[in-house]
């Protein structure tokens, strides 16, 4: 199923075939069938176990839908469906199982969508426009197997050292100086601020993705995203505080996953709070920018911080920055500091109230309305240490004696060696 495209092939199969158990959907596909000039009646009743039957005694359609609604082994099903249809057959599934492990195991069985029932007709609409374009050709954005996609997560140490800030000026920065496509994800979906930096109204994306994880795929992503530019696109969310978000995570999982095929880069804007609940936010990211400042409080979380990433993110690579740092107005030194965390500060940004406001102002992040300044130069420096992670150097690896990816995040991150002072 979902194999490539073959167009000698798909000329002599019907484009499109449904098996669906219950009279509304097969009410409600007729009509939609039809605006898209397919028959009416290629709509059939009987649901996975008929789509089989048919299947094993006819040629597959180029499209298929099924409904899984009264099957008892989904997954088992799904994979003897897989044995008579043929490669190129584009499979959509429905059923009233709102399971998001059962959801991540049907794309990876080669189901292509899974809709929640009772579904609606934008949905179909939707799933049925994505099928199609899957069959004029690659998705649009799909990245090249031997590419590198460099996911980063910023994480403040406390509520309001501005890690937000930073990850709106990391995110225009890769695009902008890097010349690479990014997606700026903010997780905070009451609260956040990364499309209010970037002067943009933030949208439903996020909260429709939360509310309805079956429904995230690239279609979806490129309407819900919003573009600050060519290259840098936002998701982010200002949902009603009224309005509690309960979720097990599985949509923040989806869309990172879809944002590793559709963008190069991809900064997560992670509330702290959210490492607890969401621990697998971290399982792929390549690096993470801990955001602190000279504060005992900020020092007692860091060390806490630094030990929850070593165990639940070995692979990542961790940047500490301190933020908003005044010479004169630090509670501690950065020597006791850096004593504290057992590792030095990798990069001190200052503080730069004027460049702030102007920012705020301007509806900038800090590193466009400030590039000159010390603040927009330190933002600078930290993005292009995470992009040297994305060269498009073929030969990289070859020239600097890496053997990975992994080994190459290990030398770049690795703490530096302190040096006896007299």
């Amino acid at each position: 199923m979902n194999a490539p495209f073959n167009a000698k092939q798909q000329q002599t199969r019907n484009p499109f075939a449904a098996f669906v158990t219950d009279d509304v959907s097969s009410e409600l596909l007729k009509p939609l069938v039809f605006e898209l000039g397919w028959a009416p009646e290629s709509v059939n009743k009987g649901g996975l176990r008929a789509a089989i039957q048919s299947l094993s005694v006819s040629a597959s359609p180029t499209i298929l839908f099924v409904d899984l609604s009264e099957s008892t082994d989904p997954l088992g099903d799904v994979n003897a469906l897989a044995e008579v249809c043929e490669p190129g057959t584009i499979v959509i599934s429905a059923g009233t199982a709102n399971d998001v492990r059962l959801y991540r195991e049907l794309l990876n069985s080669g189901i292509q969508d899974y809709l929640l029932k009772p579904f609606t007709a934008d949905q179909i609409r939707d799933a049925l426009a994505q099928a199609q374009m899957m069959l004029m050709g690659p998705r649009h954005g799909v990245q090249a197997e031997d590419s590198i996609h460099i996911m980063t997560a910023v994480v403040g140490a406390r509520g309001g050292v501005g890690a937000s800030t930073v990850a709106s000026s990391i995110a225009w920065l890769m695009g902008e100086s890097g010349g690479h496509t990014t997606a700026l994800l903010d997780l905070d979906v009451h609260f956040g601020t990364g499309a209010l930096s970037l002067d943009l109204e933030p949208g439903r994306g996020l909260t429709d993705a939360i509310d309805n994880p079956a429904r995230i795929d690239g279609l979806f992503l490129e309407r819900a995203l919003v573009k600050a530019n060519e290259k840098l696109s936002v998701l982010s969310a200002e949902a009603p505080i009224n309005h509690p978000i309960i979720t097990d995570g599985g949509a923040y999982f989806q869309l990172q996953e879809e944002m590793k095929g559709a963008f190069e880069c991809t900064i997560v804007d992670v509330p702290r709070t959210m490492m607890v609940q969401h621990p697998h936010l971290f399982h792929e990211v390549q690096s993470v920018v801990l955001v602190v400042d000279l504060t005992l409080a900020a020092t007692r979380d860091t060390i806490r911080i630094l030990a929850w990433l070593k165990n639940n993110a070995p692979q990542a690579g961790v940047l500490v920055v301190a933020n908003r740092v005044h010479p004169s107005l630090t509670e501690i030194s950065r020597k006791d500091f850096e004593n504290s965390i057992e590792r030095e500060i990798d990069f001190v940004l200052p503080y730069d109230h004027k460049q702030a406001v102007n920012a705020a102002k301007l509806g900038k992040p800090i590193a466009e309305a400030g590039k000159s300044s010390k603040l927009g130069q330190g933002l600078a420096q930290i993005a292009d240490k995470l992009l040297s992670l994305a060269s498009d150097d073929p030969d990289r690896d070859a020239k600097k004696g890496k053997g990975s990816l992994i080994d190459e995040l290990a030398a770049i991150f690795a703490p530096k060696p302190k040096t006896a002072k007299k």
